[in-house]
């Protein structure tokens, strides 16, 4: 392909193997966001650190942290969200115009900047401008990376892939935990070193994936949506097939993609983010329910307990009661077992579906922070007592709640909100989509980071109980509202949301009435690709039209021949 640089990867590999080269890329970028996500806890314990941001002291006799301005506190560490908020928007937007490889490589830009004026920090107002800035960067990575990578996957195997990659995002997370935890033994502790260098650590990742990005394909849909066919054509047969013997898996797939094209520039104009988020003029693609949906999905993930976790589990281990010496590295081990538990979903995500994960992990994590809560009360009771026993017993019971309830985290609710809202917008607006579930995402962190401070300050061990009740909330919310996405096309999820109707089962009616009377040959790539011959007859015969706003027809869409 002439327009394919001959230095990129897509003409050396196939099928598995390029895919695997693909989610390696996809996944750096991933290990960044959760390395400069977990990076804050110990910044925050970081005496030079807090001293110099001014919010708080060192006691001299016990060495904890005293905060004195925890609004700061939590400020600061907040102000990051806002920027991956507008930094998604603006990604979005990017990544639909000028592409998912120069969207990724523009984030990365953004991120080195911001790293390197936190590093750099000399006060409060210098952080803050740094970590939006650095925030901006990492929206614009979110909002584009797990698109790249659903476009490029087979939906059979979409969800272990992305799963993957955030295996290596909790990683990030237990790299910057043991980072820290290792660096607070320099000169004693009171170094600036302490947290200057984690904050710039991040930095080499960020250059390696700048570096890197621009030798990987482009993804198939977007050069499909942009009218480079050829090169689609070329990239999806080099995805799918093995090179030997061709399937016609590639040729249909890419039928499909171009057909559902069509679709969305008949049956919706022309999409801004306000429209989007209404639905105004979407006809019936109904993107503004979807919006809402990967808008609030992100935001529950936050509000079930896994920011407060992350980001102040040493407060939540001396709530639990322990020591300062123990609580470094017990948060560290955390860090490790949260980074095994992602493998559950490598191997269950495809299987079970993207509702009964949600499912089981709500009920497991409600149940440890109900737990969690009630053993650090009796903790702090009995220490008050002066009964050491049994404070540390009920306490090490505590701890083993929030490692079950990190765990099962990790092995649920990390993945879906990311994967969801990649998987079913339009193509035409897909990185715009996605970019709201970042926007959600955004909210949630910066509105709950910046009150986990005031409310661990105030309610004690019974904040955990707030994120006990938010699991409770997302089952019904998860049963009534979001259909299933596992093993359909990225193509299909138009039929899926085709219905007027917001719950789940009128969705579910409608989609296969969509399926088996009007667009059989739509959702049945693979099933053409097993067929060879039949691709191009039936993919020529297929023009796709929803019916029109105003005509009144109550019919699902429609086939021509």
């Amino acid at each position: 392909m002439e327009k394919i640089s001959r230095f990129n990867v897509v003409h050396r590999l196939r099928k598995r193997n390029l895919l695997i080269a693909v989610n390696c890329v996809a996944a750096l970028s991933i290990f960044f966001f959760g390395y400069d996500q977990g990076i804050m806890a110990g910044v925050n314990n970081a005496s030079d650190y807090y001293t110099r941001m001014g919010f708080g002291y060192q006691d001299p006799e016990t060495k904890d942290p005293i905060i004195t301005n925890s609004i700061l506190q939590g400020g600061i560490v907040s102000v990051y969200y806002l920027g991956t908020l507008i930094g998604a928007l603006s990604g979005g937007w990017f990544g639909d115009k000028y592409g998912r490889i120069k969207t990724i490589a523009l984030g990365a830009v953004w991120g080195i900047l911001g790293a390197t004026l936190q590093c750099s920090s000399q006060n409060h107002t210098w952080m803050i401008c740094a970590r939006l800035i650095n925030g901006f960067g990492t929206g614009i990575l979110n909002a584009i990376v797990p698109v790249w990578a659903t476009e490029t996957a087979e939906h059979t195997s979409r969800g272990k892939f992305v799963a993957i990659e955030f295996t290596l995002n909790i990683f990030g997370v237990a790299v910057a935990y043991w980072l820290e935890y290792g660096c607070s033994f320099y000169k004693g502790g009171d170094s600036d070193f302490v947290w200057r260098f984690p904050i710039a650590f991040q930095i080499l990742p960020l250059l390696v994936l700048f570096g890197i990005v621009w030798f990987f394909p482009e993804s198939p849909r977007w050069l499909c949506k942009v009218g480079r066919e050829d090169e689609s054509r070329y990239v999806l047969e080099r995805l799918r097939e093995d090179g030997t013997q061709s399937t016609g898996k590639a040729e249909a797939e890419f039928q499909d993609i171009r057909n559902i094209v069509e679709l969305e520039r008949k049956n919706a104009k022309s999409q801004n983010y306000l429209y989007m988020l209404f639905g105004y003029q979407s006809g019936k693609l109904h993107t503004g329910r979807r919006v809402q949906l990967v808008i609030w999905l992100q935001i529950m993930q936050e509000w079930i307990g896994i920011a407060g976790v992350t980001i102040y589990s040493p407060t939540i281990f001396r709530i639990a009661g322990l020591t300062s010496d123990t609580v470094g590295w017990v948060a560290g081990l955390n860090t490790i077992t949260y980074t095994l538990s992602t493998l559950v979903c490598v191997f269950t995500l495809d299987r079970i579906g993207r509702r009964w994960t949600l499912y089981w992990g709500s009920n497991v994590q409600g149940i440890c922070l109900f737990l969690a809560g009630g053993l650090s009360r009796v903790s702090i009771d009995a220490q008050d007592a002066d009964k050491i026993s049994r404070a540390q017993n009920f306490g090490g019971g505590a701890v083993a709640m929030v490692f079950l309830f990190t765990m099962t985290f990790g092995a649920t609710w990390l993945t879906v909100p990311w994967l969801y809202p990649a998987e079913i917008f339009p193509l035409e607006v897909r990185a715009r989509g996605n970019a709201w579930g970042v926007v959600g995402w955004s909210i949630g962190n910066g509105w709950l980071t910046l009150l986990c401070p005031v409310m661990f300050d105030a309610l004690n061990e019974k904040t955990l109980y707030i994120f006990a009740a938010c699991n409770v909330i997302t089952i019904p919310m998860v049963y009534y509202l979001y259909p299933e996405s596992n093993q359909r096309t990225l193509e299909e999820m138009n039929l899926l949301f085709a219905a007027d109707s917001i719950w789940v089962w009128d969705g579910k009616r409608n989609y296969k009435l969509l399926v088996v009377q009007k667009n059989p040959e739509l959702v049945n790539a693979a099933g053409r690709g097993k067929r060879g011959g039949e691709t191009g007859k039936t993919a020529g015969r297929l023009s796709l039209d929803v019916y029109p706003e105003g005509s009144g027809e109550k019919g699902p869409l429609s086939t021509h021949h």
